[in-house]
């Protein structure tokens, strides 16, 4: 799986912008009596402002970019808090509105564009109330909590201080998310049972842990030298205090609800189209998620034509071998014990062998390199068992946190080695760490671009980057190759399989056995992609709808260039404003094309 890791922050975002009401007031004459100088300052100023407040109202989102100023705090997702937050951001829709963008440069008028079409998108996303919705066996508050001590900063004794007033906030939290469920309960919206049990099972196993040992109890497993011994024992004493009576008493009282209240009460259907406005959920999920008008059918059809022309490629390579069809190669492939990694450390060394190799081939395709550094880490115990093979979880803005690629190194007996290589350069160089630490290094764009953006985008340019290091000569062991094209069928099934599940509903059986049909992946991965994909129902159709959008755009600039495309050139500018919804992209990519062509 190479997902773009959603920061921890991202279900307690959504409670400050769930519901945004559009109002048509505006300041028309006093705007047109402002220069265009004075009209910019003005989006600056706005641009700032709701800035600001996002990171007020979501203190552990600001503790992760590296902003400090909220480290005592928690979000509160009360249902009061979500309308208290719908009347501020209808407030920013209508006075982002309002901003006369007449004359304004391309990249200042996009910024209005941008958070204008952010707003109405979460507008249009309210009615489905998703905050009534909040766990999964993918995220939620019982395994995105621990994980934010893994990524925070610990460098003072203030970080510990703050972090031990957070562990005590807990219980409120958790609280207000159970509400929550309740709520949703009484509306019909719920998760499928079976995976709840996994929510279960995920939310006793840190309630049952001692507290130095639990997840929350990282940061006192090596203290940094600025904080003194004797502060150092007060603050295990103290942390331990909090995890012991505060934080595991809410995941036992947590755990109670899931399993005797919430549970027995999930869904039967995997399908999103069994919920309250499934088949309109899902639509505007596809949207959400590709930035395009492309409906469910159109997407499955994309997939199958996909998945048909990937098989042809990776027949080649299957003849190359020695076998006549892809059901006995990849049956010699699974049984192959070369292809098998030999423990945890392993993993992590075959990650780190190509993202090191990849490095030092960047300047071939890049004009602008990032200045973030990189490292490879292995994902938590308490969350490996659901998660995916790899994925990236950003650095820090002021560099104080490098960015990571999280590698599953659980059940490293039954996966296979073949992907590997693809997915270091999905999710790191030149995928992910490339394209988001550039974003972030961006002077000129504000930073709601800076840390946003669109996963098709994000996932496009991820799919896209795995060709790179074929372009470039890497790829050397044909059964890596093998597992790039495999690791491509992956992305072409799940425009398949997502469509098929919640706009065809199809069973769980059905795409499980589609995947078997036409692929060699991992029957361990199989069974969590398909798990995935229910509980995330469209973010799956943004991988190859964004590579074959990137693809396009290239092909189309060698053409009209000619012998003037540098693919250098290309991919600065693909990736010199951030990421942008594929029409906006384009737009961009023509703009390039015709200015490279009226140079002399």
């Amino acid at each position: 799986m190479k997902n773009f890791i959603r920061p921890l922050a991202a279900a307690l975002i959504l409670c400050s912008a769930l519901s945004l009401v559009p109002t048509g007031a505006s300041s028309v004459s006093a705007a047109q009596s402002l220069s265009v100088e004075q009209r910019i300052q003005k989006l600056h100023d706005l641009l700032n402002e709701q800035w600001e407040y996002v990171l007020s109202t979501n203190p552990e989102y600001a503790s992760i970019l590296g902003d400090k100023r909220w480290n005592d705090k928690i979000s509160d997702i009360s249902f009061e808090a979500v309308q208290k937050n719908l009347a501020k951001t209808r407030d920013f829709l209508a006075r982002f509105e309002a901003v006369d963008a007449a004359g304004f440069p391309e990249q200042e008028a996009l910024n209005k564009t941008l958070m204008v079409r952010g707003l109405k998108e979460q507008l249009e996303d309210a009615r489905f109330k998703n905050w009534e919705m909040p766990v999964n066996q993918m995220g939620g508050l019982h395994i995105d909590t621990p994980q934010l001590a893994s990524i925070l900063q610990f460098t003072t004794v203030k970080d510990y201080d703050d972090y031990i007033t957070r562990l005590k906030q807990l219980p409120l939290l958790f609280g207000q998310a159970t509400v929550n469920m309740r709520s949703g309960m009484a509306s019909g919206l719920m998760p499928p049972r079976f995976l709840l049990e996994k929510v279960v099972s995920q939310t006793e196993n840190i309630a049952g842990q001692e507290p130095e040992k639990s997840p929350f109890g990282q940061p006192l497993a090596n203290f940094p030298k600025e904080v003194p011994a004797a502060e150092q024992e007060r603050i295990r004493r103290e942390m331990i205090t909090a995890i012991r009576d505060s934080v595991l008493p809410a995941y036992v009282k947590f755990a109670k609800f899931l399993k005797d209240e919430y549970m027995p009460k999930g869904r039967t259907e995997p399908g999103v189209w069994s919920l309250p406005d499934g088949a309109t959920r899902y639509t505007a999920a596809a949207k959400s998620s590709t930035t395009t008008d492309l409906t469910p059918e159109q997407i499955h059809q994309i997939g199958i034509r996909e998945v048909a022309e990937l098989e042809k490629q990776m027949l080649v390579i299957a003849n190359k071998r020695g076998f006549k069809d892809l059901k006995t190669f990849n049956a010699a492939v699974e049984k192959n014990p070369d292809l098998r990694p030999r423990s945890r450390e392993h993993i992590l060394d075959i990650y780190r062998q190509h993202t090191d190799a990849m490095r030092k081939e960047l300047p071939k395709l890049f004009g602008r390199l990032p200045k973030a550094d990189l490292v490879v880490m292995k994902v938590e115990e308490f969350r490996e068992n659901e998660v995916s093979g790899a994925s990236y979880i950003p650095g820090a803005p002021d560099g104080s946190r490098p960015g990571r690629i999280m590698v599953n190194t659980a059940n490293h007996g039954q996966v296979k080695t073949i992907s590997m290589e693809s997915t270091a350069y999905h999710e790191g160089l030149p995928g992910h760490h490339m394209q988001i630490s550039i974003q972030q290094e961006l002077p000129t764009l504000p930073t709601f671009r800076q840390q946003g953006g669109y996963t098709v985008f994000i996932e496009g340019w991820g799919l896209y980057s795995e060709r790179l290091g074929k372009e470039i000569g890497f790829y050397k062991d044909p059964y890596s190759d093998y597992g790039r094209l495999q690791d491509e069928m992956l992305r072409a099934i799940r425009l398949v399989v997502d469509t098929g599940l919640h706009y065809k509903k199809w069973t769980r059986e059905q795409v499980v056995q589609f995947f078997r049909d036409h692929s060699a992946i991992d029957e361990i991965e199989i069974q969590r992609e398909t798990d995935r994909y229910i509980v995330w129902p469209g973010q799956a159709l943004a991988y190859k709808i964004g590579q074959l959008k990137i693809i396009e755009l290239r092909e189309r600039a060698k053409k009209e260039l000619g012998n003037k495309f540098d693919i250098r050139q290309f991919h600065d500018e693909v990736l010199g404003a951030g990421a942008l919804p594929l029409e906006v992209l384009e737009a961009r990519i023509n703009g390039w094309i015709g200015r490279v062509k009226g140079a002399k």
